[in-house]
């Protein structure tokens, strides 16, 4: 058995499929298509290297935020893919991601990991650049039932801000609805190993929230 990662488009496309959303995210295969991107974006925008082998794209300067026009664009195209070139000079190319930033909203970790002896066990807390220090996160065995998403959003600190904590109004379904997603995708796809999807951010007074960035281990035979 071997091992494989779904880029970044194509696991944004699966998990989207099983109705989880995603940030809006095209991707530019030349400089020249530039120009028709920047037509169909909403402004400002993020660029990151498209890429398997490159996991952790702020560490090779490969992800610039808060572009605001086409000759922003432009200059940061060239940027990334400069700085990957000397960073991750082995690295496979398939593009670069133009992504529609989203508005700041509370950051949320959804996740999945494949045990050898039981099976998929799905992953929920707070998200972020602290997913690791706080390690505020709650688990549960696939397949989950609206019970068991409802127990880990409550198991956690963001319980208490689900239920409105300071008068914050967030939908505890809308992440119910994620929870019980992924567990039906990962019983449909045996072959997932793993799922992180961080941030996941959510709104109040019922604007969508959508996943920023994703990834997925898949195994083959």
């Amino acid at each position: 058995m071997s091992t494989f990662v779904l880029d970044e488009m194509e696991a944004g496309n699966l998990l989207s499929s099983y109705g989880i959303p995603m940030a809006k995210t095209v991707i530019c295969n030349s400089f020249n298509e530039l120009d028709v991107i920047a037509r169909d974006v909403t402004f400002p925008v993020v660029m990151k290297i498209l890429s398997p082998d490159i996991l952790h794209k702020t560490d090779a300067g490969a992800v610039i935020l808060g572009i605001s026009s086409l000759d922003g664009m432009s200059k940061a195209y060239q940027t990334i893919l400069m700085n990957v070139a000397t960073n991750c000079p082995e690295a496979r190319i398939k593009g670069v991601i133009v992504q529609e930033m989203q508005s700041k909203g509370l950051e949320l970790i959804f996740g999945v990991n494949r045990d050898a002896q039981f099976g998929h066990v799905l992953l929920f807390g707070i998200g972020g650049i602290y997913v690791e220090i706080l390690n505020a996160v709650s688990m549960r065995l696939a397949p989950l039932t609206r019970l068991d998403a409802l127990e880990m959003i409550r198991e956690t600190p963001l319980g208490k801000v689900f239920q409105g904590a300071r008068g914050a109004r967030y939908s505890e379904e809308e992440v119910i609805q994620v929870l019980l997603n992924l567990s039906k995708l990962v019983q449909e796809h045996p072959e997932i190993i793993e799922i992180d999807i961080n941030p996941f951010l959510v709104y109040e007074h019922g604007k969508t929230g959508c996943g920023v960035d994703a990834l997925i281990l898949c195994e083959k035979d």
